[in-house]
């Protein structure tokens, strides 16, 4: 397991303002392996796609992950020739640990990453980070799984595909779509949070990244992508596969004993619309209506159990009248405190005798529909009976549960609205909650972690969670980015 936990909550998501600053907003990472004869053209069909079309200013990183043929040598001499080229070399093998390595190192906003065979139409990369750039999405993926993506591969490749994105629903309950597509972006804020929870450092990062992001309540946009196989591809399936399905485990095991850092109930960016106290919008209502179903229903048979045992021996308006008197003084006091959340012996028996006024009128519907029955049919079998009095409480229960939300538990609140503050500063952690970066190295941007990284965060990302009264202080460093084009300006700027 890793050591790392979670540096803190992120702030709340913002579009990435173009300013005047040479920062380039994307940084798209390959990381390759031995592909010494793919790498060239790759950097520079890339490169002259995103010259072309992408709006802002960019970097391309090559990650060679420990190559022992020329590859080393070709990223240089791209590096040499290309000013948006950037070459970096760790001395371990790993898909993820490259990835990880240079996003933590990375100064851009909005970081990607694709395979060196480009076997995705670049033409999706722009729509990718697009609603990162806006502020919209925290994570985006390239989906070879949507419905309109266009998909030239072999049946051995898609069963495989297929069958591991089943086995991800299954068994984490994975919502998203593709999994493994080579084609991934992320806001750097998301990332350093993100990123030191993620163990994986092989083909499975990909996989443990999204899951923990969705567990943790960040929003994934997927991207319908045109996708070529590679006849020639170098991944191991059987390996990666077996790779893979021990990181299910690990992670589904994880989750199942409550040990990961990530509670739905803190949301990492406090934007999300239902933390807000809006005037006029009642909050909880699915949540009440789901318990006050639940009470009803076990209060209704335990009404019928009653009502059959004072039967016997009293009248059908007698029995009716105690059975319900007692199941409305059990159902109020189960209301109060599961439905309502409302919790002490304060304003108990304010509540009790409000509810036996709406006893009063449940007692008035269901006394009303026997008295009917009576006049309809001089002895009414007893199953008779209780058909109406069951059709008789389903429209008391409406009415008993608007009047216990409007009138006996209604949300005290203060009704004025609050104000949201949403301020986009990027997860950089200042003072002692900052997590402590040790490298042996240079890496590639001056900062963070090296090939050789040893990094420390104090205490372990699957058994420790962040307390509420922890506090940390967010610096401000809100990017300017350098847009491509100079004539592209805001008509509100006076220049």
């Amino acid at each position: 397991m890793r050591t790392e936990p979670s540096p803190g909550n992120l702030p709340a998501r913002e579009h990435l303002p173009a300013g005047n600053a040479g920062t380039p907003v994307l940084d798209v990472v390959i990381p390759v392996y031995n592909e010494e004869k793919d790498l060239q053209p790759c950097v520079l069909r890339l490169h002259e796609h995103l010259a072309r079309t992408f709006p802002y200013a960019f970097r391309i990183t090559i990650a060679d992950n420990a190559s022992t043929d020329t590859t080393p040598l070709v990223a240089a001499r791209l590096e040499a020739e290309i000013p948006e080229v950037r070459a970096f070399r760790l001395e371990q093998k790993g898909r993820g640990r490259a990835l990880r390595t240079v996003w933590s190192a990375s100064d851009a906003p909005v970081l990607a990453y694709m395979d060196v065979d480009l076997s995705t139409d670049l033409n999706a990369l722009l729509p990718l980070v697009a609603p990162l750039i806006s502020g919209h999405s925290d994570l985006a993926i390239g989906s070879r799984l949507a419905r309109s993506s266009r998909v030239v591969r072999g049946a051995k490749r898609e069963f495989i595909s297929r069958t591991y994105n089943l086995i991800l629903r299954g068994s984490l309950q994975a919502r998203f779509s593709d999994a493994q597509c080579g084609f991934k972006a992320i806001r750097r804020d998301v990332a350093q949070v993100l990123l030191p929870l993620v163990e994986d450092t092989g083909w499975f990062f990909d996989t443990e990244m999204l899951v923990l992001a969705e567990r943790a309540g960040l929003r994934i946009h997927e991207v319908p992508v045109d996708w070529v196989d590679d006849p020639d591809s170098t991944v191991h399936i059987v390996k990666t596969a077996t790779d893979d399905l021990k990181g299910v485990w690990r992670v589904g095991r994880a989750l199942a004993t409550g040990s990961l850092a990530l509670d739905r109930l803190a949301r990492p960016f406090g934007d999300d619309p239902r933390d807000r106290e809006i005037s006029g919008v009642p909050k909880g209502l699915a949540r009440q209506l789901v318990g006050f179903c639940v009470v009803g229903g076990l209060s209704t048979l335990f009404y019928l159990l009653l009502y059959s045992g004072f039967r016997t021996f009293s009248g059908s308006q007698v029995a009716n009248a105690l059975a319900l008197l007692v199941s409305a003084v059990a159902n109020t006091a189960a209301n109060r405190r599961l439905t309502f959340g409302v919790r002490g012996r304060g304003g108990a028996v304010k509540h009790q005798a409000q509810g036996l006024v709406v006893f009063g009128i449940g007692l008035a519907l269901t006394s009303g529909s026997l008295a009917a029955l009576n006049a309809a049919t001089n002895d009414p079998a007893h199953s008779t009976e209780l058909a109406v009095l069951i059709a008789a409480n389903l429209a008391a229960t409406v009415l008993r549960f608007l009047l216990f939300r409007a009138w006996v538990f209604p949300d005290r609140r203060d009704e004025s609205p609050s104000t949201v503050v949403a301020s986009h500063t990027p997860a950089v952690p200042v003072g002692p909650a900052s997590p402590v970066y040790t490298t042996a190295t240079q890496s590639p941007y001056g900062s963070g972690p090296g090939p050789h990284e040893t990094t420390s965060y104090g205490t372990t990302a699957y058994g420790t969670t962040h307390s509420p009264h922890d506090h940390q202080t967010w610096g401000d460093a809100t990017m300017q980015l350098q847009p491509v084009r100079p004539n592209d300006h805001d008509p509100r700027d006076a220049r």
